[in-house]
């Protein structure tokens, strides 16, 4: 027997119970992030390990970790079909869509409302609310009239490189550069009605197939709103509507409602709609790479974002394993000089809130918003304090970084976060001497640009670089030190396929794709993000030596504001959030399983810290939380909440490796369904 499956069966994994400590840690906003100048990470005081050389819990010595950008568990997945005997929750599942993406029996589970009236105050989960006739009209929030690769002039309609970029997209291969050309929204102007969609003006009001004839998968569509606040409503979450089923009360009504309101005064045009309620059909072709990878490897179907918001506050739940929130640059919270959140409706609108600022002292129940927030914590059958430090401002929304890519400190305003002492992922990895990077696509030439290149190259993918995804771009001992920034900020195209082709990966890798490839609704395509997903699985299975003992995580950020009707299992004042896609891609995760036990962000740093031995990022952070123990009739909702998993069942240790070929595969490309799929979808759940 090998030896890590002994430690396996001899570990015992904490499934129950929570220390008095922890959980005024984690609910009682008694004690601080860990500030001030012992907060400072680790320093590198002896050279990382080489990961084949670390003592590990498993036999993953690298993970891959794929962030995509704003998409719901169902908006990908809601009609993905699993194989004869795995059970999944989903719309096609609940029967809320049939299979060819028309309403099913069940379509008033996911019956959107709106609100009628309001009392000037924010409502989390209002009584006078009817449901609608017909969707609000999905629209273009951002037109894209032609693809980005057009936009920019990296390829030319044919999908061919030009001269000023000779690879193209060098985060693609050359077969794939014809995507960067392809999927336009034409002639329709900005905010105005989706007309490629068909029937867009009368669609039932609810999920609806955003592909058709005439609206291709391969082509960019509508964003909508995704902040802190907005998301907590668009779920609708009160212990008056819970039940057996769903014992946390959230009914996911309100998305189009929230959309068509917030930030719109009664006398203007709303410029969101109805599109955070569109979903793929993998039955009718959509989004082949990622079917065909759930078919081989293991998906989740109960991985949440652990902190409602977006891409910023995404980003903090990634590294951190909590929120940030407003100070001096040495961890004592200030309050902010504006951009304070007021979520209360302005007079005479229903739900237009009077600010929809970036910081919120969500420990003060008499800031608007908070008692309401408060008040629903409280209800919850478990405990879940609103884990808010007194007189601390967190963020709501994006806030901007405080250095730009070069280490520089920024211009501050009111929505710039300040530099972060508070621990992180990286900080906990340097006390164990576990090498540890961020590829971030855009990366070099976002440097390049900071110290002053002016060229064509630099300055279009300095424009994909996504700073404010970067989370250890908020970090003081990672951004003033130039040689942290040089060992663990890195570029994808530069650095990280010769690094997986080398065998040069560091032990945990996070891997952020550009502005183009990360699937953001409105500016990008999830077809480009399969491309680019695919490409680094190939160079990984191209290394066989690597890929045997790698496991790629594929996720993204935030769910975006699209609609998702899975459980939700509030922590915090912060989250967690509605449910977004998660595979695992490993020689231990083969079989095409669906694992239902519920996950955030933060159980990727409870599988690092498990994994590698290490201790936990702070006594508030969510690697504190107890392993979930799954209600054995419902099998998506823990028995011990608070609680969240630390992935380690997405994997079949004992076994040993399924799939360690090396090879490529060509079914990672082209999704192939199961001819034992033919079961009433009613029996998967």
């Amino acid at each position: 027997m090998p030896p890590h499956t002994i430690r396996l069966k001899n570990r015992l994994l904490m499934i129950a119970g929570v220390s008095a400590t922890t959980l005024m840690g984690l609910g009682g906003a008694l004690l601080p992030h860990g500030g001030g100048s012992d907060a400072l990470a680790a320093t590198e005081a002896s050279p990382a390990r080489k990961p084949e050389n670390i003592p590990t819990e498993t036999p993953i010595k690298h993970i891959i970790y794929i962030v995509g950008e704003n998409r719901s568990f169902e908006n990908v997945f809601g009609t993905y079909r699993p194989k004869h005997g795995e059970k999944i929750w989903n719309l096609l599942s609940q029967g809320i869509v049939n299979v060819d993406g028309t309403p099913g029996k069940n379509f008033a589970k996911g019956q959107q409302h709106q609100v009628t009236s309001s009392n000037g105050r924010f409502v989390l989960s209002p009584l006078n609310k009817s449901p609608y006739t017909f969707l609000p009209v999905p629209t273009i929030a951002s037109a894209q009239p032609e693809g980005v690769g057009l936009e920019f002039g990296i390829v030319d309609a044919s999908g061919k490189p030009t001269a000023a970029f000779p690879e193209g997209d060098p985060s693609l291969p050359r077969r794939d550069q014809i995507t960067l050309a392809t999927g336009g929204t034409g002639s329709i102007p900005k905010n105005a009605p989706d007309t490629r969609i068909p029937g867009v003006n009368r669609l039932p009001a609810g999920p609806f197939q955003q592909t058709s004839p005439t609206l291709p998968y391969d082509a960019y569509e509508g964003d909508t709103i995704h902040q802190l606040f907005q998301m907590w409503q668009q779920n609708d979450c009160g212990m008056k509507n819970a039940t057996r089923e769903n014992p946390t009360g959230c009914l996911h009504d309100l998305y189009p409602f929230v959309a068509t309101t917030n930030g719109t005064l009664p006398t203007q045009t709303p410029t969101d709609g109805g599109q955070d309620m569109a979903f793929f059909n993998m039955n009718t072709g959509d989004a082949p790479i990622f079917k065909a990878l759930a078919d081989k490897y293991t998906l989740s179907d109960n991985f949440h974002q652990a902190i409602m918001g977006g891409s910023v506050t995404g980003a903090i739940g990634i590294a951190y394993g909590d929120n940030a929130f407003y100070s001096d640059g040495n961890g004592h919270p200030l309050v902010p000089p504006g951009s304070i959140m007021n979520p209360d409706p302005v007079a005479g609108s229903v739900n237009t809130y009077q600010s929809n600022g970036t910081w919120v002292n969500c420990s003060d129940p008499n800031q608007p918003g908070v008692a309401e927030l408060h008040y629903y914590l409280s209800s919850l059958h478990y405990y879940a304090g609103p884990n808010c430090a007194p007189h601390a401002y967190y963020a709501t929304r994006d806030a901007d970084p405080p250095y730009d890519a070069s280490g520089a400190l920024v211009p501050a305003t009111a929505t710039t976060m300040p530099p972060l002492v508070q621990r992180h992922i990286g900080d906990v990895l340097n006390e164990g001497n576990v090498s540890w990077a961020w590829y971030s696509g855009g990366y070099d030439s976002a440097v390049a640009v900071a110290g002053g290149a002016t060229d064509i190259f630099n300055q279009v993918f300095r424009a994909g670089y996504c700073d404010h995804c970067n989370p250890f771009q908020y970090s003081k001992s990672v951004m003033a030190d130039p040689k942290a920034r040089a060992v663990h900020l890195k570029d994808v195209s530069d650095n990280l396929f010769d690094d997986i082709d080398k065998g040069n990966l560091p032990a945990v890798a996070f891997v952020k794709p550009d502005g183009a490839l990360q699937g953001h609704p409105g500016s990008g395509k999830v077809s480009l993000l399969e491309e680019f997903v695919q490409n680094i699985v190939h160079h990984a299975k191209a290394n066989p030596k690597l890929f045997a003992d790698t496991a790629i995580i594929v996720s993204f950020d935030e769910s975006g504001g699209m609609y998702d009707s899975g459980f939700i299992q509030p922590l915090d004042f912060f989250g967690d959030g509605p449910r977004m896609p998660m595979l695992v891609i490993s020689p231990y995760s083969a079989g095409g399983h669906v694992v239902h036990s519920y996950n955030d962000q933060a159980s990727v740093l409870k599988f690092i810290e498990r994994n590698w031995h290490l201790g936990r990022i702070s006594n508030r952070s969510r690697d504190n939380l107890p392993n979930p123990v799954m209600d054995r009739e419902n099998l998506w909702v823990p028995v011990n909440m608070p609680a969240i998993g630390d992935l380690f069942d997405m994997f079949d240790f004992d076994h040993g490796a399924h799939d360690h070929d090396g090879h490529h595969h060509d079914d990672d490309h082209h999704g192939h369904g199961h001819d034992d799929q033919g079961d009433d979808n009613d029996d998967q759940r």
